[in-house]
């Protein structure tokens, strides 16, 4: 099977294209990113009821995986930068969702946890975001969707180095 290079131009391997006439294969990264934003389109409409944006979503689902975060490495589990993060705390703190609390190891950091408000939004938003992923890989056998996240986690962990969900 040939792979294709560039995340939009769908060239074959080594610099050839595809036969005229043919339709090449669009890369595996222009894939990716396609679901991205067909995910985040969908996650977008399905969040925005609940008064969040889809940052800051991810930011609670994150701290609800990991509580006790700092907001700089809150930023690197939900792919942000520190500085678009900060706002993103601020307002779900503003919001009642998260609260700041010292580090009893280093006083200069505040660490990151949900409150019953936080968690209870995310509660409220479960079932929409688990009928999401089916609906994503509703033409996938069950073994066929296992797979692909053990194929998505595997290319995730290959290219950072953040340690498994």
């Amino acid at each position: 099977m040939a792979h294709t290079v560039g995340i939009e131009t769908g060239a074959q391997s080594g610099g050839s294209t595809a036969p005229v006439g043919a339709v090449a294969r669009p890369s595996l990264l222009y894939v990716v990113k396609q679901v991205e934003l067909a995910v985040k389109a969908r996650l977008d409409e399905l969040v925005k009821p609940a008064g969040v944006t889809t940052m800051q979503y991810t930011a609670l689902t994150v701290l609800r995986r990991r509580e006790g975060l700092s907001s700089a490495q809150l930023a690197r589990n939900s792919f942000v930068t520190p500085q678009s993060m900060a706002d993103t705390v601020t307002t779900l703190e503003q919001q009642g969702l998260i609260v700041r609390r010292r580090n009893p190891d280093n006083r200069r950091v505040l660490l990151l946890s949900l409150t019953d408000a936080g968690r209870s939004l995310l509660a409220g938003l479960d079932a929409e975001v688990e009928a999401l992923e089916d609906r994503m890989a509703e033409r996938l056998t069950q073994r066929q969707r296992d797979d692909l996240e053990d194929y998505l986690e595997r290319c995730r962990a290959a290219l950072t180095d953040l340690p498994s969900h």
